[in-house]
């Protein structure tokens, strides 16, 4: 009878919810339920289905012929347009980094200031409970919208030209969502280091957006402008030409947006072969305009991909550096 009643206590205490992941359905709730996520959903789904219709249209001419079976055209989805709106790739990539920060700039400086941050740190639970749990919820609402997305773009496209993808553009597009995750993490996390480091959700919400900014339009504008400082001359030799362009190279791989972007347009277009300046020598046996494998292609972008995560990773490190850190007091 005691053993009965020992193994009925255990059964029900291990039926309980881990307190980690009770945090972590409470802060998926407040994201579902909160107006600016559902006008951010919104937009994005809009803008991209906008440009989804304009890139089958003008695909849907081709499709069916020798050259649909042998170009990826499924692919082409998410990356033509005909010239009234831009791609999926370029509005996901223009676009989700708002996704990412809406859902963190204020992640723990508006706990703070209504003063329930103080109310759960007295629970007996984890600190860093509190911390991982806000990067989690925000990450799976994150990987949702954009999977939910990429499927719909598929099943659209399915409808309208008539086949399914194969096997490799399919996973081709689930790396291109898994990238696009990883990506606006980064943005999520960097948000959520702003809201730990400022009391005032203005104040970080105002600096995310303009980091976002920074790397979206300025740094393109900085970059031309230290191409010219640094050009060498007409004259210049070919390891002089090489050095100058991988040094653009390298200066451009230090902005996230430039890293997903090379590496979603290798992935969405198999035809990319190399993603720095080549010499003839390198060319000679190449096949010219001939695909890659999906394992050539995922080599190719493996430093990208590594980038990013790093980036990520440092973001949330510093995150939880800092929290762990910072005093915590009721308020008055």
């Amino acid at each position: 009878m005691l053993h009965k009643l020992k193994l009925k206590r255990r059964t029900e205490r291990d039926s309980v919810p881990h307190p980690f992941w009770i945090m972590v359905q409470k802060e998926m709730t407040d994201h579902i339920r909160s107006w600016r996520y559902i006008i951010l959903l919104a937009l994005i789904a809009l803008t991209c289905i906008g440009s989804i219709y304009t890139a089958v249209t003008a695909l849907s001419g081709t499709a069916g012929s020798e050259e649909a079976e042998t170009s990826f055209l499924f692919l082409k989805i998410f990356t033509a347009s005909d010239g009234t709106l831009p791609s999926f790739v370029t509005f996901v990539s223009f676009l989700g980094p708002l996704i990412g920060i809406a859902l963190g700039f204020d992640a723990v400086n508006s706990e703070r200031n209504k003063g329930t941050l103080s109310r759960v740190m007295s629970q007996p639970i984890h600190r860093d409970y509190f911390i991982n749990s806000k990067f989690v919820a925000a990450l799976i609402m994150i990987a949702i919208i954009f999977f939910a997305l990429g499927f719909l773009v598929m099943g659209f496209g399915m409808f309208t030209i008539g086949y399914p993808p194969t096997a490799e553009e399919f996973l081709r597009v689930i790396l291109y969502l898994f990238m696009t995750v990883v990506y606006v993490g980064f943005w999520l996390n960097l948000s959520i280091l702003f809201s730990i480091w400022f009391r005032q959700a203005a104040t970080s919400a105002l600096l995310s957006i303009a980091t976002w900014l920074f790397f979206s339009v300025f740094f393109g504008l900085i970059l031309n402008l230290i191409a010219g400082m640094i050009a060498p001359p007409q004259t210049a030799g070919v390891d002089q030409i090489l050095s100058y362009q991988s040094s653009l190279q390298f200066i451009s791989r230090l902005s996230p947006a430039q890293l997903f972007s090379e590496a979603t347009m290798t992935l969405l277009m198999p035809n990319i072969r190399a993603l720095g300046p080549l010499t003839m020598q390198q060319l000679v046996g190449a096949i010219p305009d001939s695909p890659l494998p999906l394992g050539q292609s995922i080599l190719l972008v493996w430093p990208q991909l590594t980038a990013l995560i790093a980036q990520t990773v440092i973001c949330f490190g510093l995150s939880y550096a800092l929290f762990m850190k910072q005093e915590i007091r009721s308020r008055a």
